[in-house]
C-alpha cells in the first residue's frame, strides 16, 4: 500500500466516525426535546379517519360476503349438473 491508500483510507475512517458521533449527538438533543402536543383538532380528524376505514372495510367484507355466496350456489349448480351427466 502506498501513501495516498493509506491517507484516503484513515481520511475514510474519520469521516465516517464524525458523522457517526454528530448523528449520536443530534440524537440525544431529540431525546430531550419536548414531545409535540396533539391538538383536540387533530385527535378528532384522526379518530373520525380511523372509524369511516373500519366502516368502509367492514362494507367490504359484506360486499365480499355476497359475491362469495354467489359463487358457492353457481358451483353447487354446476357440481349438480356434473353429477346427472
Amino acid at each position: 500500500m502506498d501513501i495516498k491508500t493509506v491517507v484516503l483510507v484513515i481520511g475514510f475512517v474519520v469521516t465516517v466516525a464524525s458523522m457517526w458521533f454528530a448523528l449520536q449527538s443530534e440524537i440525544e438533543l431529540a431525546k430531550q426535546l419536548p414531545e409535540p402536543e396533539v391538538s383536540r383538532t387533530e385527535y378528532d380528524l384522526k379518530d373520525k379517519l380511523v372509524r369511516e376505514t373500519i366502516m368502509n372495510t367492514q362494507k367490504k367484507v359484506e360486499e365480499n360476503g355476497q359475491k362469495l355466496d354467489l359463487i358457492e350456489a353457481r358451483l353447487y349448480e354446476l357440481s349438480t349438473e356434473a353429477k346427472r351427466r
